[in-house]
């Protein structure tokens, strides 16, 4: 009876596999002017409506483009997503770039962080130049309190959802770094950065190892 249901478990995990390549190659096939306008104009908007950092434009990105348009799997998503974080600068602007980078190149990465910057380019100078304004208003100030209550909801929303995804992967290595990175930050107080630099060395190291493996 366990191994009908493992056989069941591993049919329908491979069907969803399927159903995501099929939909990415399809993204491949559309013409290189609807992708940018699409990379173009879902950025924009995700970003003129999103309030709270980077990661929770990169919740919403993953959403859209993974989950909604099945340009790109999960798999290259979380890639996507760490490299972002390990790059110099906004995560929101960097996984704009890596995402639009990755569906229609280099004017595809264009697209995107126009699309994510010019949203709070426009928000903030209009903000700067009423802040004497702004900074005393009771409503202005009860806004912000209600958008950091939910912004905190949508990052732990974030740290579930990709945190799962290495849980499922099963791979032991990757599941105890990502336990120990959470405990190095959050009860040691360790730099994110030097956590990043940990987590990239072992996955050089990881690489070269099963490379070495492979050619013998």
């Amino acid at each position: 009876m366990k191994n009908r249901r493992m056989k069941e478990k591993n049919q329908i995990m491979s069907a969803l596999k399927e159903q995501d390549k099929k939909g990415c190659s399809e993204a491949r096939s559309l013409s290189r002017s609807r992708i940018l306008r699409k990379i173009f104009f879902e950025t924009l908007y995700l970003s003129t409506f999103t309030f709270g950092g980077g990661y929770v434009i990169v919740s919403l990105l993953k959403k859209k483009f993974v989950d909604d348009l099945h340009w790109i799997d999960d798999d290259e998503m979380l890639d996507l997503v760490a490299i972002a974080q390990s790059s110099p600068g906004a995560i929101a602007v960097n996984g704009a770039i890596v995402l639009g980078e990755d569906l229609a190149g280099f004017p595809g990465a264009i697209c995107a962080v126009l699309g994510a910057i010019l949203p709070p380019f426009v928000i903030i100078g209009l903000i700067s130049v009423f802040y004497n304004i702004f900074k005393e208003n009771f409503i202005f100030e009860a806004l912000l309190t209600g958008m950091g209550a939910g912004v905190a909801a949508v990052v732990i929303s974030v740290a579930l959802d990709m945190g799962s995804d290495v849980v499922k992967s099963k791979d032991s290595i990757n599941l105890l770094i990502m336990i120990l990175a959470f405990i190095a930050n959050y009860f040691f107080n360790v730099n994110v950065i030097w956590i990043i630099i940990a987590a990239v060395m072992i996955g050089v190291i990881r690489a070269l190892t099963s490379r070495k493996g492979e050619k013998k």
